[in-house]
């Protein structure tokens, strides 16, 4: 359908017959030259499908906008579903970052994973700090996927190439998010490390009872501020990462739509798409998970005062509560889960600058030491990205047919 009888429609409430889907597409009035108009239309009726079938993505694009409530409330559930099926993996990698013992604890995937579970369980164990998680998840991406359909259709209504548009969008709308985000994620990872209170296996340096005590103690003896601990780093990865994500996403379902003719591309192409982009996105941007994840996990072999050194934990319970939120304050990753797990006797980066990381482990490491964990990254960022966008499209779908859109 053109955009001048989907205009034509507001007005007469009933789709136009073909006769006037014909004129209207050529804008012709009757002006008592039949012929010559009947003429014109025979001479242009191999222009007119070739028109339309240029037009096509612009009106599968014009025909797939819904409403912003429903692709908030799709972004919200699709977003937070992809985060709780992955938490279990978010822990194993926090707990090997945040591991204080030499020689660590948790070493590989399967080791961890088996261990954890054996020792701590499922609640409080793999899925430690998954309450936090989930109210920042929800809250954030609702925050999220509204910002990013704003900004896109406003940049692309006012001339912006499409391209450019998904990925300014993406910055944008990654950065609205992180105020409700960051500190979620800051609880959960604690509580991921701690695992349950007074946990006899793991020694992190924290030891809440719950969530809301977690909530209470580090805003009552760090100050409100501690919540937004790694914020900066965290906006250095994350926000490149879901432009990146949203550009290949968009660009991927442009080019399945085109190539089906047809919005509904099907379950293994929702799929392809959505986890290509997160793969994608996730092994371009693996250099500065690298340097985040050096950067908040180095240990200051000097003593001197740094915002970066090990806890040390204690045997007393209340003393373990206490001198851990004192000490602690290596900054474990904020958002999605870090793949990258330094090389024993790299390099102490010294410097909480990102720039100046990349090129400490450059220099010493070359072009590898930037892609270090860059396999289980990339099976990470694909799997959630692909759960997360499926959904929010079968979501986005089922909303259409339950609150159809009237005109």
């Amino acid at each position: 359908m053109s955009l001048t009888s989907r205009v034509a429609n507001l007005f007469s409430g009933s789709p136009p017959a073909p006769e006037q889907l014909n004129s209207n597409n050529f804008a012709l009035k009757n002006d008592g030259l039949s012929n010559e108009t009947s003429t014109f239309a025979d001479a242009c009726s191999t222009g007119q499908v070739s028109q339309s079938d240029t037009m096509a993505p612009k009106e599968l694009e014009e025909e797939g906008r819904p409403p912003y409530l429903h692709s908030m409330i799709a972004g919200g559930i699709g977003g937070t579903t992809g985060d709780l099926l992955m938490h279990s993996l978010d822990t194993v990698k926090t707990r090997q970052q945040g591991d204080p013992h030499i020689p660590p604890k948790y070493t590989t995937m399967a080791s961890s994973y088996t261990t954890i579970f054996r020792q701590e369980g499922i609640r409080r164990g793999l899925y430690g700090g998954w309450l936090p998680a989930m109210l920042g998840s929800f809250p954030g991406t609702i925050i999220f996927f509204g910002t990013y359909e704003y900004s896109k259709r406003h940049m692309i209504d006012n001339g912006i190439t499409p391209q450019f548009a998904y990925l300014t969008s993406g910055f944008i709308a990654d950065f609205a998010a992180s105020f409700l985000y960051v500190p979620s994620e800051v609880l959960k990872t604690r509580l991921q490390l701690q695992g349950r209170y007074n946990n006899p296996f793991f020694k992190s340096g924290y030891n809440y009872r719950s969530f809301p005590d977690a909530a209470r103690t580090i805003v009552r003896q760090e100050g409100v501020f501690a919540l937004f601990y790694g914020y900066k780093a965290t906006i250095f990865r994350d926000l490149p990462f879901s432009a990146l994500q949203f550009t290949f996403y968009e660009q991927g379902q442009t080019w399945a739509r085109q190539w089906k003719q047809s919005r509904e591309i099907g379950l293994p192409l929702e799929l392809i798409t959505g986890a290509a982009a997160g793969g994608l996105a996730g092994v371009i941007t693996c250099p500065l998970d690298v340097v985040k994840t050096r950067i908040q996990t180095q240990v200051n072999p000097s003593g001197k005062q740094s915002v970066v050194h090990t806890p040390v934990p204690s045997t007393s319970p209340s003393t373990n509560q206490v001198s851990g939120l004192r000490q602690q304050t290596r900054l474990i990753s904020t958002s999605s889960p870090s793949t990258h797990m330094p090389r024993p006797g790299s390099e102490n980066l010294d410097t909480s600058s990102v720039l100046t990381g990349l090129r400490l482990i450059y220099k010493t490491e070359g072009i590898p030491g930037w892609f270090r964990g860059v396999g289980p990254r990339l099976v990470w960022t694909s799997v959630q990205s692909g759960c997360m966008l499926f959904l929010f499209q079968s979501i986005l779908r089922q909303l259409e047919l339950r609150f159809p859109q009237h005109l």
